[in-house]
């Protein structure tokens, strides 16, 4: 009815995409490690809120501006690269600790509000994915679709209930694995790792060009 086709094909590469490790898997299972389940939950419905923010931007235009700006591509994929130093920095001071020193209380207890905050700019501020979606879902609506936008919401819309599932069980494995046997070694070289991660990650984001 929408003028949508192959959706089978479509759901197995929404699945490799989202086992695929990246910024947001990275986010995911480092938020769940080291606060629990919950403020795993709340990056994971972040990161949602800003897939449902690139749906909408591709479906009315927004991400087609950021294919055909060079600067506007370049403003945005900068800020995107400068929340991620921000986050590497934090995770490197909580990495660099001494295990004497008093905790930062915001970093041992973030709040949900912050972890969703986290989840959406760290999705949200990334170009690349406005433009992935500019060029996955359009494969799967049909030329002569008699909604295109509307065929483009719901493709969106899928990819981000079926993302949201694969990220909730994600966060429920690594909350298992949470349970193990506490190393105070192990949580600082997670903060370390986390931090070289996501400083590749900001670089990779901010030498990225437009395709």
């Amino acid at each position: 009815m929408l003028g949508t086709h192959d959706l089978a094909l479509f759901a197995a590469t929404v699945f490799v995409l989202n086992a695929t490790p990246g910024v947001d898997m990275a986010l995911t299972v480092g938020a769940t490690l080291r606060a629990g389940w919950r403020q795993g939950v709340a990056v994971v419905l972040g990161i949602n809120l800003g897939c449902v923010f690139h749906t909408f931007a591709a479906a009315f235009g927004l991400a087609a501006l950021l294919a055909a700006s060079a600067h506007a591509f370049t403003v945005v994929k900068l800020a995107g690269a400068a929340y991620l130093l921000y986050l590497a920095w934090g995770m490197a001071r909580a990495g660099l600790r001494p295990p004497s020193a008093p905790a930062d209380p915001a970093a041992v207890a973030p709040t949900f509000a912050r972890g969703v905050w986290q989840g959406f700019l760290t999705n949200a501020l990334n170009p690349k994915v406005a433009l992935f979606y500019l060029a996955l879902l359009p494969q799967f609506i049909d030329a002569d679709a008699p909604h295109k936008t509307g065929a483009f919401v719901f493709l969106g819309l899928w990819f981000v209930v079926q993302g949201g599932l694969f990220s909730l069980a994600l966060v429920g494995l690594t909350a298992m694995a949470r349970r193990l046997p506490a190393r105070p070694g192990i949580g600082r070289a997670l903060n370390l790792g986390g931090a070289g991660l996501f400083t590749i990650l900001a670089a990779r984001l901010a030498l990225a060009e437009r395709h």
